[in-house]
């Protein structure tokens, strides 16, 4: 069933994705591999990077990276190197020992085939000021109520906030529908012949400068119509509980700022793409 979004419903969440992507601040450095963009560091994080990532220079406007003639193994070694002395020096926390792979802006879904440029423990993509890619899940009842998680309060990052169904960053090696089963399997209990039924609805962009640095993430969403009669529950701890919530709702605590940011864009950009009945 298609949600009834009402003209305030739809000028909300039209709002969210039109806001989703904030400008880079005046004094972040951008950083380059070739006439690759990498991504932006803020100035700590620029000189911090600099102390310990070999073959980098600094041109008076840019940070250059020279690895471009590297392969993505050296470059991922190199890199991961850095990253664990910035975190022995306590400036990147929340170390998962889970890698994700960096394609640059792939303006949209990577490709299955599409070769990385190099994998990085995740914890390092926001210092780093890299674009990572995230699976996010919408969980609709057949009422038109969503499934909405609240985050646990021992997560990294946005700890009691609302989120989807179910939401994770795209491991290394890891295929979209393969996260979207997994995320849904650990944080929502939901078997494979339920999560299967998950429609794509696109992707969008999410940018903005956090504590750790430079957030710009691509978010690939998904619908679920859970079947009557199914409620998630998770298996993983890191969600603390779930609610069900009707539109009204939906968009109140999203403008309450509830949800956390990107959990917001998924619901707005899979409410916004629903097909006709």
């Amino acid at each position: 069933m298609k949600p009834a979004l009402s003209p305030a419903h739809t000028a909300v969440l039209r709002q969210v994705l039109e806001s989703a992507r904030h400008s880079v601040p005046p004094q972040t450095r951008r950083w380059l591999m070739g006439d690759l963009h990498l991504g932006w560091l803020a100035p700590a994080n620029d000189a911090a990077l600099a102390a310990v990532l070999p073959g980098t220079r600094w041109d008076g406007h840019q940070r250059h990276w020279e690895a471009r003639a590297w392969t993505p193994a050296r470059r991922s070694e190199a890199l991961q190197a850095a990253a664990q002395e910035l975190h022995r020096q306590g400036l990147i926390s929340g170390w998962r020992n889970e890698a994700y792979s960096f394609w640059g802006d792939t303006g949209g879904q990577p490709h299955p085939d599409l070769p990385d440029y190099f994998r990085l423990e995740r914890a390092a993509f926001r210092f780093l000021g890299l674009r990572s890619h995230a699976v996010h899940i919408n969980g609709l009842t057949p009422d038109g109520r969503l499934w909405c998680g609240r985050r646990a309060l021992s997560k990294a990052t946005d700890p009691g906030r609302l989120d989807n169904l179910a939401a994770g960053g795209l491991a290394a090696g890891e295929t979209v529908l393969g996260c979207a089963l997994r995320e849904l399997y650990e944080e929502a209990g939901l078997p494979e012949g339920v999560a299967a039924q998950v429609q794509p609805r696109g992707h969008t962009t999410a940018a903005r400068m956090e504590s750790e640095g430079w957030h710009e993430e691509t978010l690939l969403v998904f619908n679920l119509l859970l079947p009557e009669g199914i409620q998630p529950h998770n298996t993983d701890g890191e969600v603390s509980g779930f609610e069900c919530l009707d539109l009204d709702a939906v968009v109140e605590r999203i403008v309450a700022r509830d949800f956390t940011e990107d959990a917001a864009c998924a619901v707005a950009l899979g409410l916004l793409q629903q097909p006709s009945d």
